[in-house]
């Protein structure tokens, strides 16, 4: 077994809780404009017929499965029953292009898929049915296709009916399954090229949702409510949004898009939340520009409350007339922030990126708890956290239970832990480059420990620029500080091999003419050789669609740069 943990495998973590919970909610979606729930009972029924179903079609111990869903109950359903079935859950993005599905077909050997519905079965079909090895698609719901191709489609309930009388037989692979059996294949999202299959076991994601669970029972009353949406097929969501809960008996929500998030932050009112940057820093972004519209007194308490949290937040001692000013901001501000969370907000979980201290720094002005962890997709992700009573904002914690990090020679962060992936799917060139003693885990961050053990990362090690001087800068951090200015949107800075640095920039709307000023006031707390001398102002923002954000909305700067190579090389 996995250090802390007492189960052999993860379906049969989700089958144990479903035993002890019954008929009480697990899963909910929203189902024509009401919240639905799928009960412990049910879920645990389901994943054991979908399980014998698979072993009825003929999937053997080890066969890979691309599952391809909107996130929903019957994305869990499907990721696990594959497991229960001995399979290997290989997830994959709602974005991907078919030729994106092609090479995961082909890279995988899959010989299985499951997909939603139409909407997304279209690109998967095409990739399919050009695939040298001929893959079984079961589709959640009903397939409308204009073309007959073999092997055709078939539906899930009639992929269940096959497994009417083999369902001995998926009960014997689920007890055969081990804590060292391949669990899922996880594809990078390809921030710097094409994406490569990170190997997770059972135990290394058992390890991961043991840690996780410590870190939360500090804070938790046994009843949690988590929202999900950032993507499942991401190894964050797939340990924290979805395996984490399970292990704790918590019910999941699946929130309907992003658009429609903060509607259903106020009608789920989660307790936890997982979620990258990106979605705080848009947050803080739209409160402030609605304050600056609202102005007033309104707009001055507001400001006060982020100035003197500010202050606690960093430790300051307050006089006795603003403490009890900031006490009576705990109402007139905090409180009425927090209710757009749903008010019963104990902690948001930021990862996936760096989160910009000041970002931090403002939520936890106004009372929201934000635990920044830090981890990558071979560690399945999670490599460290803060815990949630003993937060510092401008580190990513100490390392999870279990897993040991040390800094080399050079600052690379190295991690020893049974959270470790077992390598590269087909790849072991590249498995070796991240772990050449096959046992520490090379990052590829640069950071350092403080005294207690926490984890600062000051740069990416694959990312640095090194300018024609020599100096080294990290693109990062100077990104974060742009896109804290109202002015823009987003940002990506370039230089490499170069006199000085340049940016590209996507402007807030109706701003463009105000984005220089801003590169001004950021370039007033640089250094001279870290200061943004040019800038060009894009048409287009980054986006998933166009291929230059991943799905977790971190740049893809292969993708950019390729895009817009002569404009870098004017400016």
């Amino acid at each position: 077994m996995t250090q802390g943990e007492d189960y052999a495998n993860l379906p049969g973590m989700a089958l144990e809780q479903a035993r002890r919970f019954g008929e009480r909610p697990a899963l909910w979606a929203k189902r024509d404009g009401a919240w639905r729930s799928v009960s412990w009972a049910e879920m645990a029924d389901r994943i054991r017929a979908l399980a014998a179903g698979l072993t009825g079609l003929g999937l053997q111990p080890g066969d890979r499965v691309v599952l391809l869903s909107e996130n929903r109950p019957e994305w869990a359903i499907a990721d696990l029953a594959i497991m229960a079935a001995g399979g290997v859950s290989v997830p994959v993005y709602t974005t991907n292009t078919a030729a994106d599905h092609h090479h995961i077909l082909t890279d995988s050997q899959a010989r299985f898929a499951i997909v939603s519905g139409p909407a997304l079965a279209e690109r998967l079909l095409n990739a399919v049915w050009t695939n040298k090895v001929p893959v079984q698609v079961i589709a959640m719901e009903p397939l409308q296709l204009t073309q007959a191709n073999d092997p055709a489609p078939m539906t899930w309930a009639d992929a269940v009916a096959l497994g009417a009388d083999v369902r001995d037989q998926a009960a014997r692979r689920l007890t055969a399954t081990g804590p060292d059996d391949l669990a899922c294949i996880v594809y990078t999202s390809g921030t710097g090229g094409a994406p490569k299959g990170v190997m997770l076991t059972h135990g290394n994601i058992l390890s991961n949702c043991a840690a996780g669970a410590i870190l939360l029972d500090e804070i938790s009353d046994g009843d949690d409510v988590f929202l999900s949406f950032l993507p499942l097929s991401h190894a964050y969501e797939h340990t924290v949004g979805m395996m984490l809960p399970l292990r704790m008996g918590a019910q999941i929500y699946y929130a309907e898009t992003l658009e429609q998030l903060a509607a259903d932050m106020a009608e789920v009112r989660p307790t936890v939340m997982t979620a990258v940057p990106r979605l705080y820093e848009t947050i803080r972004a739209k409160t402030l520009r609605q304050i600056s519209r609202d102005g007033g007194l309104k707009a001055w308490l507001f400001h006060k409350a982020v100035e003197l949290g500010r202050l606690r937040a960093l430790g300051h001692r307050l006089g006795i007339f603003p403490r009890l000013f900031n006490r009576i901001l705990d109402v007139a501000v905090r409180r009425k922030v927090q209710a757009r969370f749903g008010g019963r907000l104990k902690a948001l979980v930021s990862g996936g990126a760096p989160l910009n201290f000041d970002v931090g720094l403002y939520f936890a002005a106004l009372g929201i708890r934000i635990m920044q962890g830090y981890g990558q997709t071979e560690a399945s992700p999670c490599i460290s956290c803060s815990p949630p009573l003993k937060v510092k904002l401008d580190t990513v914690g100490p390392p999870m239970n279990g897993v040991e990090v040390r800094i080399a020679e050079d600052g690379e962060i190295l991690v020893k832990g049974p959270n470790v992936m077992k390598g590269y799917w087909n790849d072991d060139a590249a498995t070796g480059r991240v772990l050449p003693d096959g046992v520490w885990l090379h990052t590829g961050d640069i950071g350092e420990q403080d005294a207690d053990g926490y984890i600062r990362i000051t740069d990416r090690k694959r990312d640095i620029i090194v300018v024609s001087g020599g100096d080294t800068i990290s693109p990062q951090r100077l990104e974060g500080l742009l896109t804290l200015e109202p002015e823009i949107a987003q940002a990506m800075v370039v230089g490499d091999g170069k006199a000085h640095l340049a940016a590209l920039i996507v402007a807030e709307a109706n701003r463009e003419s105000q984005v220089a000023e801003a590169i001004e006031r950021v370039n007033k707390s640089l250094s001279s050789i870290e200061k943004i001398r040019k800038h060009a102002i894009l048409s287009q923002p980054f986006t998933i669609d166009n291929g230059m954000l991943t799905p977790t909305m971190k740049i893809r700067r292969h993708a950019i740069k390729a895009a817009y190579a002569g404009l870098i090389d004017g400016l």
